[in-house]
């Protein structure tokens, strides 16, 4: 039996864990088909085509900010099924790719190119959640 045995996962940790995982392959999912069917991707959402241009044409630098935080918030979200505390530094990876990706597009990019607020308070909600919460399972030894 080892020394400091890892205190065992409850039922909720296991329940985030998959709701995160759920909630991250969402973002996969939008992120994939924003880049491999974005004509067809976007009008099915009521994207008019100046919006679909402007999807089209952000720049190269700004795509890699938005694919760190949608693939970051993934490996977060694996790593926290995997019990690893590198769940942690993968969600704050991935935080600081959506406040580029996110600031970048609402206050530099013109003409400004802002998503329904509800969504967007969601989406930073959600992913400063599980960075809390794979914090708190850090600290109390859940995630090692």
């Amino acid at each position: 039996m080892p020394l400091n045995p890892r205190p065992r996962a409850t039922v909720s940790f296991w329940f985030v864990a998959v709701l995160s995982l759920l909630w991250n392959l969402f973002g996969c999912y939008d992120y994939l088909m924003s880049k491999l069917s974005p004509e067809s991707y976007f009008a099915s959402m009521g994207m008019n085509a100046e919006s679909v241009a402007y999807m089209a044409g952000l720049p190269g630098w700004l795509t890699a900010f938005w694919a760190l935080g949608v693939w970051g918030s993934l490996a977060g979200s694996l790593l926290l099924l995997a019990r690893s505390r590198l769940a942690v530094p993968a969600f704050a990876l991935s935080l600081a790719g959506l406040a580029v990706s996110q600031l970048t597009q609402e206050f530099w990019l013109h003409p400004p190119q802002a998503g329904p607020i509800g969504l967007i308070l969601m989406v930073w909600s959600a992913l400063v959640f599980f960075l809390i919460y794979a914090r708190s399972m850090t600290a109390r030894g859940v995630l090692r």
